[in-house]
């Protein structure tokens, strides 16, 4: 059974654990490097006293997490958030990332948030349709912007409206 909830700190071992393959062999993060259990701590720390973050667990085990951010730091920006969603490669394709959408919209909404934005690195059709699926438009492409395994990332952007 799949139930949802508040991040923890004492999450951070596990979301460490989903992230750090996104990190090493992927584009889909540009941190060079895997943030560490402690700073993956202070994260969820700081994110959470402002933004939701939710996890998803089977059986007690992590399987995934979405969580929104700060979209620019000037407080004109303050009802507008990045957003992000992260698998266990092993809990992909159950529709349990929708459900960590679903979740963490209604608390964005419930907090007066209006617009949600999402980075995706491209190539990445299975994002830019998971995100489509979710009610996000395509709004802005910054070509090669991105510098990681010796090459460039163009990065695509999208929005969502928080009713």
């Amino acid at each position: 059974m799949i139930t949802f909830r508040d991040v923890r700190p004492s999450d951070a071992e596990r979301i460490t654990a989903i992230y750090a393959p996104h990190v090493e062999s992927s584009a889909v993060s540009f941190e060079l490097t895997v943030p560490s259990i402690s700073t993956m701590q202070q994260r969820i720390e700081l994110y959470t006293a402002k933004y939701p973050w939710i996890v998803a667990e089977e059986n007690g085990l992590v399987i995934g997490y979405a969580y929104a951010s700060s979209y620019r730091e000037r407080e004109a920006y303050r009802y507008c958030v990045e957003t992000s969603v992260y698998m266990d490669e092993k809990a992909t394709r159950k529709g349990v990332a929708s459900k960590l959408y679903d979740a963490l919209f209604l608390q964005l909404s419930e907090s007066g948030f209006k617009q949600a934005f999402a980075v995706i690195t491209q190539p990445n059709d299975q994002s830019v349709a998971f995100h489509r699926a979710n009610h996000f438009e395509e709004f802005a492409l910054y070509e090669k912007v991105g510098y990681k395994f010796d090459q460039w990332f163009d990065v695509l952007w999208m929005r969502r409206w928080i009713p």
